[in-house]
């Protein structure tokens, strides 16, 4: 432990931290061994590759996370990928009109698996204060979600603990999930292939 009334301790002295948690296993001097899906899951968490897909008030909250006090780079997300085929994260914020829901459609189409959706406030969620015949009332009506985020607009520590959701999902699953009957089934629901 640390004495705040000493100006100096040595490292020696000081706690020592783990910058990651390590995954289950068998470990010695020099040298740790994990099944491959833990590696593997570590590996996406860390390094997870967002695209924003922001539409209004929703959109502004999340440029918050980005900025210094909230720091989305400290969870490995600080290379935003505008283009689907570089992006493993998808981040829907705001109101999504009936015209634009082909278009979320095909964005989330063009992504590779494994894929993540994150629906960010209230209108992404559920059409918001929208009940209109203009505005798609969820986009879990088009394409399936991993993860809602609730408030309008959401605070960003709320973005912040729906991004950490989706990492403990990267983290903890199967590699073979995505080749299941039931994920298939899912998109099937959806009508993709």
């Amino acid at each position: 432990m640390l004495d705040p009334s000493q100006p100096f301790q040595p490292l020696s002295e000081a706690k020592t931290l783990s910058p990651v948690e390590m995954p289950p296993g068998y470990g010695g001097e020099g040298f740790f061994a994990t099944t491959l899906g833990d590696a593997v899951g570590l590996a996406r968490k860390g390094s997870m590759w967002p695209m924003p897909y922001a539409t209004s008030c929703c959109g502004i909250e999340f440029m918050g996370t980005a900025g210094a006090h909230y720091d989305i780079g400290r969870f490995g997300m600080e290379r935003f990928a505008y283009s689907p085929r570089q992006a493993d994260l998808l981040m829907v914020m705001g109101t999504i009109a009936k015209k634009l829901g082909p278009i979320l459609r095909q964005v989330y189409e063009q992504m590779a698996e494994p894929r993540w959706v994150l629906a960010v406030g209230a209108c992404a969620s559920s059409g918001g204060i929208f009940d209109t015949y203009s505005v798609l009332q969820g986009i879990d009506r088009i394409i399936p979600v991993d993860v809602f985020v609730p408030g309008c607009p959401p605070r960003p520590e709320q973005i912040l603990d729906g991004i950490l959701r989706v990492h403990h999902l990267a983290k903890h699953e199967s590699l073979r999930r995505r080749d299941s009957p039931e994920y298939k089934a899912l998109l099937a629901k959806y009508g993709i292939e």
